[in-house]
């Protein structure tokens, strides 16, 4: 292990992390679908996100405290550290929900880890709500904005992350095409990953096949030889009872 100090710490939080994540991603939800809450209700909610935020980058300050090699630690993840400080500035505040994907997926990772298919819908399906979330509340209030229902945001998100772009709805503000960036770049790597996937399903069926074939092989060799035996011990038997019976023979005297 690169990291053994890492690793551990790992396993102790990665839980509670992701229990976090979770309530980040439900009030965040709540916070941008119900148009409807009071000032001070907005206000909790987002003393609440802010929380969780602090505490996910108190989390990666403590990997960095444990990490063997800092430099290296933070050269490798150095978007994890992106994540953390661009939301601090006031017109990338959407971006905050982007700091959970980082968690989840890391989560939805070890858990279907060999069952790549629920892998990536379950990735899928995260980072698309994920990103539906952050382009409305990015967009909505923007002046000639396109996106400003969250079913609007879901069909841009869909056509987006399949990289297949109608057009009909596109993000115009600055923090709604960064959403946009990291959802199709997002797209274009599930992308790889599924024809990965197809590819390796079909090496593997491959590789099962040959195996099988070579198995079937030799077990008929097997059967084969000891057919073969088993011919070979009764010919022997019938030559032995053979000669046992022309030694038993009596001689007849010539004529």
């Amino acid at each position: 292990m690169d990291e053994p100090r890492i690793a551990a710490w790992d396993r102790r939080v990665d839980w509670p992390l992701t229990g976090l994540a979770v309530v980040f991603l439900a009030v965040y939800t709540w916070q941008v679908l119900q148009r409807s809450l009071s000032p001070g209700a907005h206000e909790a909610l987002d003393v609440v996100l802010t929380v969780v935020w602090v505490l996910l980058g108190v989390d990666y300050l403590v990997r960095i405290a444990l990490a063997r090699r800092r430099r290296r630690y933070v050269g490798r993840h150095v978007l994890d550290l992106l994540i953390l400080l661009l939301p601090v500035l006031r017109p990338l505040r959407a971006l905050r929900v982007v700091t959970v994907i980082g968690v989840l997926n890391r989560q939805l990772r070890d858990d279907f880890r060999g069952r790549v298919a629920v892998y990536v819908v379950g990735t899928v399906t995260l980072v698309g709500f994920v990103s539906a979330l952050g382009v409305l509340d990015a967009e909505r209030d923007a002046p000639g904005a396109t996106i400003t229902t969250f079913g609007e945001a879901l069909w841009w998100t869909i056509t987006t992350i399949s990289t297949v772009g109608y057009g009909d709805r596109y993000p115009v503000t600055f923090e709604g095409r960064v959403v946009a960036a990291t959802l199709m770049i997002a797209g274009i790597a599930l992308l790889g990953v599924v024809t990965a996937s197809i590819a390796s399903w079909f090496l593997a069926n491959i590789r099962s096949t040959a195996a099988e074939a070579a198995r079937i092989t030799e077990d008929e060799l097997r059967a084969t030889s000891a057919q073969l035996t088993e011919v070979l011990a009764e010919l022997r038997a019938v030559s032995g009872r053979l000669a046992e019976l022309e030694r038993d023979r009596p001689i007849r005297p010539s004529a």
